[in-house]
Parts: structure tokens; C-alpha cells; sequence
């Protein structure tokens, strides 16, 4: 391990701090987080950029007035349940697939978030790395109680847990509900619109649940993905890699289903080329088990390149580490955002025996029940990514006698 990397208690220390701030996205404690990122880069000589976006802060208003306003439609039946319950199924694919989001552009309050930003490294490499960790904090809410899931797989023959692959869809329904109230008012199936209704009336209530509930301490979602990418900073500042270009990225309100990575994508993809330009997605780094995900999405997976993944493992055996093989999420990170765009993409994630985040979402999400070990292993095994990365680019220089511009400024 590089020496200048953080040992465990400084992870910790780090997890701690920023843990102790209320810093739901688009709240004043999600800036105040962001503040403090940009200090401890500023401190190590670096020069953060922070970049304010309009963010509306919520999943929970787009998502339960789509299911909310369909499942009162879908009582009536009718043209009322066909044009409510048809609005309804694409206002919530639009918002969990990361669309244009019609609904929050033009009919949600705004708000502001903050996307802190470094660059580190040889602005002339060939190669471009961004490794992204976001720091908003979640709400909770009764949906996320960690005992019922655990319960039901524990109770499950190990030659079924075995085969599963996948974190329950969770979010299939928010989608499902109000386009049974349009087919079932459309094709006058009674049964079809109420249990449609029914459905989307859950949803709508688990929505009010966790827009009421408190903002949790998140310290392994995500504090440890930000704690791994400043320890990062500390050793890319005291010892810049050659032929390898490092951009750290902290983005806000990710809990709010990504919108501070979707305003930086707007603003900055252009002027990143998909073939030099590799995302990797730090979240949730706390739980005993390294993950990275072979898909994600929370409607349909998409696929992570197996080509980077395989790459990836290579590195991570490198360090005499080794991931939790063939699972993907049926939620969303941040890595979705630059994946959908066409880049080099993987998600770096953990979880436990269940194949589950530990503490996700939930009030016990402290930073005395997280697994520094596995922080730690996250961290070098970034830095082991970076030495490969800059090894192979220095060999690309040699082969072509000189290094291409980047364009990002």
C-alpha cells in the first residue's frame, strides 16, 4: 500500500466527520459536506472546483405523484384512469431511468446541489480515470427495514440463494401500478385498474413514508466512498502518476436518483472522449464483501463492460483481493449516469453474507458498525487501477512518441 494513503483510523476519522452532518441532498448540511470536501482537497494543495446545480432533492415527489395521482384515477376507470395511468407509467420510467425528467423540470420546486470536483495526475496523458463517490445522505423509511429481506433469504435452500443474482426490484411497481390502471381502464378489466390502484396507492404511501422520515448518518452510504476517494487525493497529491489523468468527483443529491451526476454529465461529457475516459463508481464501501457489479438499473440492467471488469479483477487480485462474482443491482448509482452515455463504466460496491448493503438506509447506518478493512481494500485497490492505468499509458506513449491533449479543463 502506498505509505501516504489513509490507514484505517484515518478512513474513519473521515467517515465520522462527514457522518455527523444532517446532509440530505439539497439541504444546507449537503453544502456544508461539500465546504468541507473542498477544504481537506484545498489543504493537500490541490485545487477543487465546485460547481452549484439546480437539483430538485427528492425521489419520493415525482415517484409518488405518478403512482398517487394514477391509483385515485384508476377508482374512476375511464378516460380518467386511461390518461392518468398512462401519464403515470412513463412519469415514473422517465424519473428512474434517469429520462429527460419532464415531471421535475417543469412542474417540482428547484433547489441547489453542489458537485465538488479535482483533478490530479498528467493533464497530457492519453488516459482520463474519474472515480466518482457521492456524499448526500439518504432518507429512511419503513420500506428500508434491513430484517424483513435478510429474514426471507435466510429461509430460502441454499441452491435457490445461490442462483440469485439480484437485488429485488423494488422499484418495478412505481411503474407497473398506474399502467395497470390504463390497460385495465382501457380494456374495462375491473380487476386489472383496482389492483393497479391498490399498488400504486402502496407506493404512494411508502413515498409520503420516507419523505416524512430522517435523514440517516449514512457513514457506509456514502461517507466511505468519500473517505476512499480523499485518501485517494492524499497519495495522488504527494506522488502525481505520469501518463495517467485522475479526476476525483464528489456529486450531490445522488439520493434524489443521481441528479447531481446528470448535471455533471451535462456540463462536462462533451468534452470527454468515450475511448480515453474511465468511470468508476465508489458507493456503499462498508459491508464485509467487495462487489462490482456486473449491471444495474432500476427498471432494466444495463450491462457493465466486461472487458473494464475483467481488467478490473486483474487489479484487484494484484492486491490479493476478490469481489462477490455475478450480482447486479436493480436500484441505481451514479455509475448509471456516464454507462448510459456510452463510457467505460464499473460500480465498486460491498455487501455482506446476504448479498445486501449493510445498514442501507436505515438509522443504524453509523460510522462504528462500518468494515474499515473493506474501506481500506477499496483504496488500494483504486490505487492499483491507477498504477495499471499509468503503466499501460506509459507504454502507449512509447509505442506512439507522444501524449494527446486532454479536453477537459
Amino acid at each position: 500500500m502506498p505509505p501516504s494513503l489513509l490507514d484505517e483510523a484515518g478512513l474513519r476519522e473521515r467517515v465520522e466527520r462527514l457522518s455527523a452532518l444532517e446532509r440530505g441532498s439539497c439541504s444546507e448540511g449537503e453544502r456544508q459536506a461539500a465546504e468541507l470536501i473542498a477544504d481537506e482537497l484545498q489543504g493537500l494543495g490541490l485545487e477543487p472546483v465546485s460547481e452549484v446545480e439546480s437539483a430538485h432533492g427528492t425521489y419520493w415527489w415525482p415517484i409518488g405523484l405518478a403512482c398517487g395521482t394514477a391509483a385515485v384515477a384508476g377508482l374512476r376507470g375511464g378516460a380518467l384512469g386511461i390518461t392518468l395511468g398512462a401519464a403515470g407509467a412513463a412519469a415514473a420510467a422517465d424519473d428512474v431511468t434517469a429520462g429527460p425528467r419532464l415531471l421535475r423540470r417543469f412542474l417540482l420546486p428547484k433547489r441547489t446541489t453542489t458537485n465538488v470536483s479535482a483533478e490530479l495526475g498528467d493533464p497530457a496523458a492519453t488516459r482520463t480515470v474519474v472515480f466518482i463517490a457521492h456524499y448526500d445522505a439518504a432518507h429512511t423509511g419503513l420500506v428500508f427495514h434491513p430484517d424483513p429481506p435478510r429474514r426471507v433469504l435466510a429461509a430460502l435452500p441454499d441452491r435457490i440463494r445461490r442462483r440469485m443474482n439480484t437485488t429485488p426490484p423494488t422499484m418495478w411497481g412505481a411503474f407497473a401500478a398506474p399502467l395497470a390502471v390504463a390497460l385495465g381502464s382501457l380494456l374495462r378489466i375491473r380487476r386489472l385498474r383496482l389492483a393497479g390502484a391498490a399498488i400504486g396507492a402502496g407506493y404512494a404511501a411508502a413515498m409520503a413514508d420516507i419523505g416524512r422520515s430522517q435523514v440517516v448518518p449514512a457513514a457506509n452510504d456514502n461517507a466511505t466512498g468519500v473517505a476512499a476517494l480523499l485518501s485517494l487525493a492524499r497519495w495522488l497529491a504527494a506522488e502525481p502518476p505520469r501518463d495517467v489523468r485522475v479526476i476525483l468527483l464528489f456529486p450531490g443529491s445522488e439520493e434524489s436518483f443521481m441528479e447531481g451526476m446528470c448535471a455533471w454529465g451535462r456540463r462536462h461529457f462533451p468534452r470527454l472522449p468515450r475511448d480515453s475516459t474511465t468511470f468508476i463508481c465508489l458507493d456503499t464501501l462498508g459491508s464485509p464483501n467487495l462487489v462490482l457489479l456486473e449491471g444495474e438499473g432500476m427498471l432494466g440492467v444495463r450491462e457493465y463492460p466486461k472487458d473494464l471488469l475483467r481488467f478490473l479483477r486483474s487489479c484487484m487480485r494484484d492486491i490479493g483481493a476478490y469481489d462477490v462474482p455475478d450480482l447486479r443491482f436493480r436500484n441505481a448509482t451514479d455509475g448509471l449516469i456516464p454507462l448510459k452515455a456510452g463510457y467505460p463504466t464499473a460500480m465498486l460496491g460491498t455487501v455482506d453474507a446476504f448479498r445486501l448493503p449493510t445498514n442501507y438506509h436505515w438509522p443504524t447506518d453509523t460510522a462504528d458498525r462500518v468494515d474499515y478493512g473493506t474501506v481500506a481494500d477499496s483504496v488500494r485497490f483504486c490505487a492499483r487501477v491507477i498504477e495499471r492505468m499509468a503503466e499501460e499509458g506509459a507504454e502507449e506513449v512509447a509505442r506512439s512518441g507522444h501524449a494527446a491533449p486532454q479536453l477537459l479543463n
